[in-house]
């Protein structure tokens, strides 16, 4: 069934007063955004309309009770002038399992769709070609209803905002490894792009800047040993040829980039194995020579290297090697997302 999305059009687009060759990650938005309520038990007729400010009652259950959550995507532009979305129905998935955990109402698979696609095609002129170019996509969903009770809301918003991106480099990257603060536990909500898991992995990582770090690896809640994500990314070990990363769980986010590195490393020919990698054996591995390569994966940064971890009072360095995994399998992720490489999973959508 059509969503019949209504579209409230600008006057004037402000992109001439954006300098594309010096954008700081999502910092800058586009003329549109995607917003939708829920209200009366039902999701209402979507509507696209001119980027602007929200107004919300300061009881609003968002701010006390923390029901928001979020997703992370990408357009890309291709040599032909083609438009690009990158799995885009594991976004839509995913944004629900999201929603249910946190007992708000799922939405609508092709409002979302539509409604992305719709979006995506007002603001195509904003992605531009190019290595590295993009228009990042933030679907999210907050609690509106006003009232401090603590209960569910029974009113909600649903929002797509879109941001322009250049590839996005974060530096040398060196972790600490936790073995206090955990990021979540059996049971919880880790497994979701829940708002409230990102909050409560800043002071953590500001007490790693503190010590010149740049992010924190982080262990099961019950022994720290088990090694689950790196910062809000999922992470990849390489221990002489072989690809090791966690298995998701209800503490781990099942990132979309995460399953499409092992599907597309099994496809260039090296070894993977889903399971935990332990502080133990990762330092073992780093005292012996075996551990070749760390990197995190996920959509900002496609793949990220880690150049070095410390543990307790103790650091190793893992510089990248010349034959490089993470390179090799960034380059061909990335020429798929836009268009310069085959697609033999079908992976990716031309926004029409």
């Amino acid at each position: 069934m059509p969503t019949k999305i209504t579209i409230q059009k600008i006057e004037k687009s402000h992109i001439s007063e954006v300098d594309f060759n010096n954008l700081p990650f999502g910092e800058v938005f586009t003329d549109y955004m995607f917003e939708c309520d829920y209200k009366n038990g039902a999701w209402q007729v979507p509507k696209i309309v001119p980027y602007h400010n929200i107004s919300l009652a300061p009881s609003a259950k968002v701010f006390h009770y923390g029901q928001a959550c979020f997703e992370g995507m990408k357009a890309y532009r291709d040599n032909q002038d083609k438009i690009w979305l990158f799995r885009p129905d594991e976004n839509q998935k995913r944004i629900n399992k999201s929603l249910k955990r946190l007992a708000m109402p799922e939405f609508p698979a092709n409002y979302f769709m539509e409604g992305l696609t719709t979006l995506v095609n007002l603001e195509k002129d904003w992605i531009k070609q190019g290595e590295g170019n993009s228009l990042y996509l933030r679907p999210f969903a907050i609690a509106t209803e006003a009232g401090v009770s603590a209960s569910p809301a029974n009113e909600y918003k649903f929002m797509i905002i879109c941001s322009p991106a250049k590839a996005y480099f974060s530096g040398e990257v060196r972790v600490r490894i936790a073995d206090k603060y955990s990021r979540s536990a059996n049971g919880g909500t880790g497994f979701a792009k829940a708002a409230g898991n990102y909050a409560g992995q800043f002071y953590p990582q500001e007490l790693a800047h503190k010590e010149g770090l740049q992010q924190v690896i982080w262990t099961d809640a019950s022994t720290h040993q088990n090694i689950e994500e790196a910062g809000a990314m999922n992470v990849f070990f390489r221990i002489n040829d072989t690809l090791y990363t966690a298995p998701t769980s209800d503490r781990i986010l099942d990132g979309v980039t995460r399953k499409s590195l092992i599907d597309l490393a099994k496809l260039m020919g090296y070894k993977v194995e889903v399971r935990y990698v332990t502080v133990n054996e990762l330092i073992a591995c780093a005292k012996d020579g075996s551990l070749k390569e760390i990197f995190g994966a996920g959509t900002a940064a496609v793949i990220s290297p880690v150049l070095g971890f410390s543990y307790k009072d103790e650091a190793y360095e893992t510089p990248l090697p010349d034959n490089s995994y993470a390179l090799k399998l960034k380059k061909h992720l990335t020429d798929i997302q836009t268009n310069k490489a085959e697609d033999p999973f079908g992976w990716r959508v031309l926004v029409e």
